[in-house]
């Protein structure tokens, strides 16, 4: 009767990797109980979601062949298109696409380098092909992840002019430079193969930056917020909670994942108790949608299965 905060099903999102080289779909090593799909069965896995009540998924896509700029992500036929087109006939799921080129470039950089650096503005048109290409297969939202200044602008106007104003912007608007990404670029085979991600990513030392990208991200359009990680980054949510009136995403990414399930294999920790704990703590800090690999853990337990 007297609790503050409730999890809901409805909060969260299942993130899902789709790796169009494979044959059968393979558990991440780093991610216990986690699967890379095949295009077919990210379709029945995209329905074992559904009928646990979870309302959205968030596509992420391996392509078979990468280059330079990363051409597969606006490829017609791309495999994050393809499955969004599978998902959309399959489902009644609203899709996020996440929308960047790490897993498409050779060299896993989030666009077009120049002298070792990712350039900004060249990559921006990228992106902009790429958001069409998503919203013509059918995704509800696209996720610009890629922290290029101006993406939201670009992005939400190259919609726009082609027809796709109802198809909304989830911004990665406070994404920081973090050490708990490392399972993921396993399973998204995205690491970068020389330098980091600092030039585009937050320093995980700032609050205020995090405001200011986030009002930049507003006035150029983004219907959703996100802060990543989650749980290193709950004061960011907050302030953002405090600051700004729309819906908050919060990522609760690979690496805490990883390390609660660890934990738990060890005996260490309650597994379904921290579980629970740690997307309530997200819940309670303001984010109204929480992006995580428990997903389908958590419904179980919230719908007492």
């Amino acid at each position: 009767m007297v609790r503050e905060n409730m999890l809901s099903v409805d909060d969260l999102i299942a993130p899902m990797f789709v790796n169009e080289t494979l044959g059968r779909p393979a558990e991440v090593r780093s991610m216990p109980g986690i699967s890379v799909q095949t295009i077919a069965s990210a379709v029945e896995e995209a329905r074992r979601l559904e009928g646990l009540n979870i309302p959205a998924v968030l596509l992420f896509g391996v392509p078979e062949r990468k280059d330079e700029i990363g051409s597969q992500a606006w490829d017609p036929n791309g495999v994050v298109q393809r499955a969004v087109r599978y998902i959309k006939e399959g489902t009644g799921l609203t899709i996020i696409t996440d929308l960047c080129l790490c897993e498409y470039t050779s060299h896993g950089h989030c666009g077009v380098l120049n002298d070792g650096s990712v350039d900004n503005d060249p990559t921006l048109e990228l992106y902009a092909r790429t958001a069409i290409a998503q919203a013509e297969a059918g995704a509800d939202i696209v996720a610009p992840s890629g922290m290029m200044d101006g993406q939201v602008m670009v992005i939400r106007d190259a919609l726009d002019e082609a027809g796709f104003e109802h198809v909304a912007i989830m911004a990665y608007a406070a994404k920081y430079s973090s050490a708990f990404y490392g399972p993921f670029r396993d399973a998204a085979h995205s690491a970068p193969s020389s330098g980091d991600r600092r030039t585009h990513q937050m320093d995980p030392a700032n609050r205020r930056e995090a405001m200011r990208e986030m009002r930049a991200d507003l006035a150029e359009g983004a219907d959703i917020l996100m802060v990543k990680p989650a749980m290193p980054c709950l004061d960011i949510v907050a302030m953002a909670r405090g600051e700004f009136d729309v819906p908050m995403a919060a990522y609760q990414v690979s690496g805490e994942y990883a390390m609660l399930k660890a934990a738990a294999a060890n005996g260490w920790l309650d597994p379904e108790a921290t579980m629970m704990e740690s997307l309530l703590s997200i819940k309670r800090a303001g984010a109204d949608m929480i992006i995580t690999y428990f997903a389908a853990e958590a419904a179980k337990v919230l719908r007492g299965d």
